[in-house]
């Protein structure tokens, strides 16, 4: 099977399925091991399928979809139709991707009220900041 990549790798509507992928699990509290046994996967094969480094099938992804209990349009949420360009014309950036703290802070920071939420989000420019120092 041969495998057609971009320059720079992975191409970039694989990246982002699979970074869509990567955020429900962690989302819902699965690890890779969890969602490679419901697939009948190895947890290696998950680390592909979020990498974008293999293409997840059609069936697998619907696979995917029901054990999330999601739609398949969720995986592509973001995405324009031009690949790898968001709703918004940005490129996307994969190169940091969403861990369970960065879901979390995600999922969190709604609760706060706008006043802690400037806090915080200060709090955050400030690290990053001191952090290319």
């Amino acid at each position: 099977m041969v495998k057609v990549r971009g320059q720079d790798g992975p191409h970039p509507v694989d990246r982002h399925v699979g970074r869509r992928v990567c955020e429900k699990r962690l989302a819902l509290g699965y690890n890779q091991s969890d969602l490679g046994r419901a697939l009948g996967l190895t947890f290696q094969q998950i680390q592909k399928y979020e990498k974008g480094a293999n293409r997840i099938s059609a069936s697998k992804l619907f696979d995917i979809a029901r054990f999330f209990k999601v739609d398949i349009g969720y995986f592509f949420d973001g995405l324009n139709a031009e690949a790898g360009v968001a709703e918004d014309g940005a490129a996307f950036d994969h190169e940091h991707p969403a861990t369970r703290y960065t879901i979390e802070i995600g999922r969190l920071a709604p609760q706060l009220s706008t006043d802690q939420q400037k806090l915080v989000l200060d709090l955050i420019r400030n690290l990053k900041a001191s952090q290319a120092d």
